[in-house]
């Protein structure tokens, strides 16, 4: 018998049983057109259908607001870190310095003006999210990165900020409800909860663009994607169709309020078996941990068990637990996609390595 793996891949994560199905069989027939997807017009009818109703399953599912709009680019959020400081920053910019991605975000901008960092929790090994921190008036906006997949932190609420909010949400959007309205921008890759890697999405406020004074290359334009239906050039049909078939399965589980319930749960459960169990700590801030990324390491004094429980957790089934290559321990992503069976599996598999070990 095929032994049962249980994927906690942090990206590309695991994407629904139906996705893949559905996504497979569009690969040699697109919406029973007879033309495999991969060879499809993205000038055809059947084309721009997919990409309205991809617009629309975004709005629907996150309540977005009149004088948004929401667009597709290649590039992933890396791209963003650009793209944001391009369409917004024109005087000064402010960072809540929370991760290596976050870190990474601010890096772009202050390649583009004057940024800075408000507050950053780098010191301590990005353990917590940074508080009571000042939030200027004079910014041209503040940027967070609302999920830390490196170091496990999570900001699960909206910021109240008395200037434009930039966020990029990459992991955790799609797994709370979100005042869409406190934002300039909402920005992320796809893999995590919204599809597969190829395509990266923002929702943008579109009165705020075309605001600074610089000229902005074409494909760094974000009115370039709202003018041009986010298809200024080919976009990237298989990762929107698979984005498209993801954001229907949400729908159809009942929306971002279901995938909230079903994922805090899980969350829940491996974290109190992280407290529980003897061999393992957490290395978050217990107020500030992520709902998506829970990371981990062997306790004090069980630093050398570390390989071995990798070995055995692949014995179980357990597939993409290694920490992150410049963090190490143990990192398990619980998307939406995962489901609380796989998070039972790898609890059962440390209270049985505990008992292997005793």
């Amino acid at each position: 018998m095929e032994r049962e793996l249980h994927i906690f891949n942090a990206g590309p994560s695991l994407l629904p049983r139906e996705v893949l199905e559905d996504a497979a069989g569009a690969v040699k027939d697109f919406g029973g057109s007879g033309i495999p997807l991969l060879c499809t017009s993205h000038r055809s009818k059947e084309w721009n259908g997919l990409m309205d109703e991809t617009r629309a399953l975004w709005r629907e599912l996150l309540a977005v607001p009149d004088g948004y709009q929401v667009v597709f680019f290649s590039g992933g959020a890396t791209m963003g870190f650009l793209l944001a400081a391009m369409n917004f920053l024109e005087r000064k910019a402010a960072y809540l310095d929370t991760g290596i991605w976050a870190h990474k975000a601010l890096k772009e901008a202050q390649g583009i003006g004057d940024a800075y960092a408000i507050a950053s929790s780098r010191e301590d090994s990005y353990n917590h999210i940074p508080k009571g921190f000042v939030i200027p008036h004079d910014l041209d906006y503040l940027h967070v990165t609302t999920n830390n997949t490196v170091y496990g932190t999570e900001i699960r609420e909206d910021i109240d900020s008395p200037v434009p909010l930039v966020a990029d949400m990459s992991s955790d959007i799609l797994s709370r409800p979100v005042d869409v309205s406190r934002y300039a921008m909402i920005y992320g890759s796809a893999q995590k909860n919204a599809g597969t890697a190829g395509v990266a999405f923002a929702i943008v406020k579109t009165e705020l663009l075309g605001r600074v004074s610089r000229h902005i290359p074409t494909l760094l334009d974000l009115r370039t994607y709202v003018d041009n239906g986010s298809m200024p050039n080919t976009p990237p049909v298989f990762p929107i169709y698979v984005m498209n078939r993801t954001l229907r399965w949400i729908l159809a589980r009942g929306g971002v309020a279901a995938m909230q319930a079903s994922d805090e749960l899980k969350a829940g459960t491996l974290y109190a078996e992280i407290d529980r169990n003897p061999l393992f700590e957490g290395t978050a801030a217990v107020e500030d941990r992520s709902v998506m990324n829970v990371c981990f390491r062997m306790a004090a004094g069980n630093e050398g068990l570390e390989e071995r429980f990798l070995a055995f957790s692949q014995e179980c089934g357990i597939v993409g637990i290694k920490g992150y290559r410049t963090v190490g321990g143990f990192r398990a992503s619980i998307y939406n996609a995962c489901s609380q069976d796989d998070v039972d599996a790898l609890v059962k598999c440390m209270q049985d390595f505990e008992q292997h070990i005793s």
